[in-house]
């Protein structure tokens, strides 16, 4: 089955609440389907308020992007994102994956394995599945790389996006999703970390070489001229099957025109 076309925003506020309110409404003005926040304690205020705040704001969709499991615990995690399915009126999607390596050292909390980062994203979507009930079901978006983290998603998820490195190429990451087979239906996303020359905060390093990636062909990266960047996002639906991609705010704008196209088709 060919999905139709849905674009989401990771909108981190990086300046003062007042614009960061206008961004949340220019960005539902511009036909994106979903608000994203980043999990990253200590740097941002914290996700949920955050969340329920832009939903109060617009009709949005809104989501974690993603929640980190070396920083959580199942039962709070689990609790926290179906309150927000709750109040946001089933507008809320959780992503979660294992986070990135040592962030929970950093923070000054004991170093949590992948293994168990794993056990704590299976006992998390587990537990959100009793909370949540025959009444509502809160969408899973899981972040995946390696062999293990794709089995989890292929059994729990309902929409994974793949991690992939700066040398990942096309062809590396063609062979990796279209070896994620199911007989579920289950949503392909792509984190977009850079357009054009410019680096989106939260999604990749400040200093992340975009003519590299170009190089490389890398799939993280979409041009910057909205009729390139529709035929590059066409094609990724037709040769891989990605029908969900995730921007930073500050490229709303440039991409535009690609949603006003794309979305919902």
């Amino acid at each position: 089955m060919t999905r139709a076309f849905r674009f989401g925003v990771v909108a981190p506020i990086t300046s003062e609440l007042p614009a960061w309110r206008d961004r949340v409404r220019r960005i539902a003005d511009l036909g994106y389907s979903t608000l994203l926040m980043p999990d990253v304690p200590t740097w941002q205020p914290a996700l949920a308020p955050t969340l329920a705040t832009a939903a109060a704001l617009t009709d949005l969709r809104v989501g974690s992007w993603v929640y980190a499991a070396a920083l959580r615990e199942p039962l709070s995690m689990a609790w926290e994102a179906h309150s927000l399915s709750v109040l946001t009126d089933g507008r809320f999607e959780m992503g979660i994956g294992a986070g990135r390596p040592g962030i929970e050292v950093e923070l000054g909390l004991p170093a949590v394995s992948p293994a168990e980062r794993r056990t704590r994203m299976r006992e998390t979507v587990e537990q959100l599945r009793t909370f949540d009930g025959s009444e509502l079901h809160t969408p899973v978006v899981m972040a995946v790389a390696g062999p293990k983290s794709q089995a989890l998603a292929l059994e729990v998820a309902d929409a994974v996006t793949f991690v992939l490195g700066p040398d990942n190429d096309r062809a590396e990451t063609t062979k990796m999703v279209r070896g994620f087979s199911t007989s579920r239906d289950i949503e392909l996303s792509q984190h977009i970390a850079a357009v054009g020359d410019g680096v989106a905060p939260f999604m990749a390093p400040p200093d992340l070489d975009t003519a590299a990636l170009r190089t490389a062909d890398s799939l993280v990266i979409l041009p910057s001229d909205p009729a390139a960047a529709a035929e590059e996002i066409e094609r990724r639906r037709e040769e891989i099957g990605f029908s969900y991609f995730v921007i930073g705010a500050d490229f709303a704008d440039t991409l535009a025109p690609v949603v006003a196209k794309l979305a919902g088709q």
